[in-house]
């Protein structure tokens, strides 16, 4: 089941606050500030008005108002999320939540920029919030795998590095600096749970020290570790129940059961949304494009989650995360 552009909650911003209060508050309004709940503890402040302003001489209706008799502060749906105090309508939000959360390789900023006729600078920054509402606790959620499940695990490297990597083995040796080769792409290191989650990194390096450090902390020891023959996983492969490789080298990509054919087809969607749609990506932003796949590979369709149920799930995920413009410009690289 999936719902149309033409509903309510994406062309009317009183349908889309009623619908992500629905999600966000299915019990009833909750204070962002202290956490109170209940008719008893919030209510709901009717005919608020902004300060006059030219566009409004009498103030725009502040729909939506809510007043904590705890703490004594007011809020709406929108505070201590990625949509608060934005100017953009909050139908225009959720439209761009739903097309980023239904479209399986992503789409441009550009695209959503002619869709809801915002200006390109405006789309770019509203995708990089939803992306940030799409990352996922991974303290939280718990590791993947467990006894009896399989993990694959695997690298790929994407892009050129926006700041070169020089070993350290060379900087020590006085050696000249190679510029060209897999070393000046950036690394991304995955873990899939067969039939399950999968979990992306982008790491500055990819070496033994850094895939031990993402394996034991995001998949349970007691799962069975599949690879291929990179030598990356020898030593860290032991400490699981079982580890057992494929030579892709040598052409084997199965042998039975052993395969890593399903983190392949995640690399494989990941690249085709990032080469096709995306077509460049700054190395700072990279984990939030990393970010977003993950989070609709983890809802996709053969788990049972359709375009509205994923829609819903995201909508659930934009409380607590703040992603301001100043923060993008700060980022790491950038």
């Amino acid at each position: 089941m999936s719902i149309s552009l033409t509903d309510p909650i994406f062309t009317d911003e009183d349908a889309a606050r009623e619908h992500l209060e629905a999600q966000r508050w299915p019990d009833g309004a909750v204070c962002p500030h202290c956490g109170c709940v209940g008719d008893d503890h919030v209510t709901a402040i009717k005919g608020a008005r902004a300060r006059p302003s030219t566009a409004h001489p009498e103030g725009k209706e502040r729909k939506g108002l809510y007043q904590c008799n705890g703490c004594r502060k007011q809020f709406t749906v929108t505070v201590k999320t990625v949509f608060e105090r934005s100017k953009v309508p909050l139908n225009k939000w959720l439209a761009a939540t739903y097309l980023l959360a239904s479209s399986k390789k992503g789409m441009s900023a550009h695209q959503l920029h002619r869709m809801l006729g915002v200006t390109y600078k405006t789309a770019w920054f509203m995708f990089h919030r939803i992306r940030e509402a799409m990352k996922e606790d991974n303290s939280t959620s718990g590791p993947l795998g467990g006894e009896g499940k399989i993990i694959e695990a695997d690298e790929t490297y994407i892009g050129k590095r926006d700041v070169p990597y020089v070993s350290p083995r060379r900087i020590k040796e006085g050696r000249p600096f190679i510029k060209s080769g897999g070393n000046q792409k950036r690394p991304v290191v995955s873990l899939v749970e067969r039939g399950g989650r999968v979990r992306s990194f982008h790491v500055r390096i990819a070496n033994k020290a850094q895939v031990r450090d993402i394996l034991v902390r995001n998949a349970d020891r007691k799962s069975r570790l599949f690879t291929d023959e990179s030598r990356l996983y020898t030593t860290t492969g032991t400490e699981y129940a079982d580890h057992k490789t494929v030579n892709h080298s040598a052409k084997e990509y199965a042998r039975g059961e052993v395969h890593t054919n399903t983190i392949e087809n995640v690399f494989s969607v990941f690249k085709r949304g990032m080469l096709g749609v995306y077509q460049h990506c700054g190395e700072a932003h990279l984990h939030r494009y990393l970010s977003e796949f993950d989070f609709r590979y983890n809802r996709r369709a053969k788990l049972g989650v359709n375009d509205e149920d994923r829609h819903n799930q995201l909508l659930k995920a934009v409380a607590g995360k703040r992603l301001t413009y100043r923060r993008t410009g700060e980022a790491a690289l950038a």
